[in-house]
């Protein structure tokens, strides 16, 4: 089985893939200060809820945006499964998408794999959009090379500077309006809609000037734990991938052991 491992600013996701299909799935929140064998007690437990130990394990491919985190990841791979773990972008992970950006070496694991995902399955322009840490969207071309794209704080990153800046805002619960209402009665319900609703604004505007430089039919995927949340009230996304990062991972592992 293949251990895909997706370490992210907010959390580390780890993937059990058995086959093409993922097992389990699980998160602990990135810190990286936590040891392989931290990880190892940790993962040990899961596994052994999934009727597994350790050596069902046999390969790692590991994605980051958190270099500190790779050192420890790397060791648990090496100490606890006896396999070395492909590092995504580099070596025979190496991306093999063109990244026509003007410096290739900045773009994060994480948005070139969702690009490798996005453009195995739907093979035409595509704008990804990522619900994470921050809110990314990412182009591709028909051809899957990466064009570039939009970088915007997350929604959560918004609400916390909006607390944290303010003396008299309380902090609120981020949640899907009960009603299509922008005009609040409350200071609770004005900052909801200011969030939520100027976030719906900020990707509708986004995605249809993005539509436009492009030119061409494109693809809108939505990947990243708040997409569902903002799906239900935008039909601005064509489709939903819950998994996208994860999928990228699977994939380059594949092309890179099939390649050797």
């Amino acid at each position: 089985m293949l251990l895909a491992i997706d370490a992210g600013n907010t959390n580390v996701v780890f993937a059990l893939f058995d086959g093409e299909d993922i097992r389990a799935r699980w998160r602990i929140a990135t810190d990286a200060r936590r040891t392989a064998d931290e990880y190892v007690v940790w993962l040990r437990q899961l596994l052994e809820l999934e009727g597994l130990e350790l050596n069902a394990v046999d390969a790692v491919i590991i994605g980051t945006v958190v270099p500190r985190a790779l050192h420890n990841l790397t060791v648990l791979s090496e100490k606890y499964f006896g396999v070395t773990p492909m590092i995504a972008g580099r070596g025979a992970a190496e991306w093999g998408i063109a990244l026509d950006v003007e410096q290739p070496d900045s773009v994060g694991a994480d948005r070139a794999l969702n690009v490798i995902a996005a453009h195995h399955k739907y093979k035409q322009d595509i704008v990804i959009i990522d619900f994470g840490t921050a809110t990314t969207f990412d182009v591709a071309d028909y051809e899957g090379a990466y064009k570039g794209g939009i970088i915007a704080p997350g929604i959560n990153l918004s609400l916390d500077a909006l607390v944290g800046k303010t003396a008299q805002l309380p902090r609120i619960a981020l949640e899907s309006p009960e009603d299509d209402n922008v005009i609040g009665t409350t200071t609770e319900s004005q900052m909801l809609i200011g969030i939520f609703w100027g976030y719906v604004a900020m990707i509708e505007g986004l995605v249809e000037r993005t539509k436009a430089q492009i030119g061409r039919p494109t693809k809108i995927i939505a990947t990243g734990g708040l997409a569902v949340l903002f799906d239900e009230h935008t039909d601005v996304f064509d489709h939903l991938e819950s998994d996208l990062t994860l999928q990228g991972l699977h994939l380059l592992y594949q092309r890179a052991t099939h390649a050797s």
